[in-house]
């Protein structure tokens, strides 16, 4: 009997796969993690409960601290927020026509 496809899971906030699953893994206290990073405890929490987009500069820091380079981070707060601008503004971006070029 063939799978049954399962519904697309919404994009993922870079915040909740830091706090979920990269920084349990350094092991390190938050405020380290702030240091290090150059910013506040209190942007940092903003970032972790998203709240707060990552920016390029922040992806930067982040691909450095964690060995993973910036795309992966840019590339999951594109996703979220197309995914978030899509839903929000579902109406304005179905007006408008769809042209082909011939």
């Amino acid at each position: 009997m063939p799978e049954t496809p399962r519904p697309a899971l919404p994009p993922l906030h870079p915040g909740e796969l830091l706090r979920e699953d990269i920084l349990p893994a350094l092991g390190l206290p938050l405020q380290d993690i702030a240091r290090a990073l150059g910013i506040s405890r209190q942007a940092l929490h903003s970032i972790l409960h998203g709240r707060a987009a990552i920016s390029p500069l922040m992806a930067l820091k982040l691909g450095r601290l964690c060995g993973n380079g910036p795309d992966l981070w840019m590339t999951l707060q594109a996703r979220y927020d197309l995914a978030h601008a899509a839903e929000a503004r579902r109406e304005e971006i179905d007006a408008v026509p769809a042209l082909h070029v011939t």
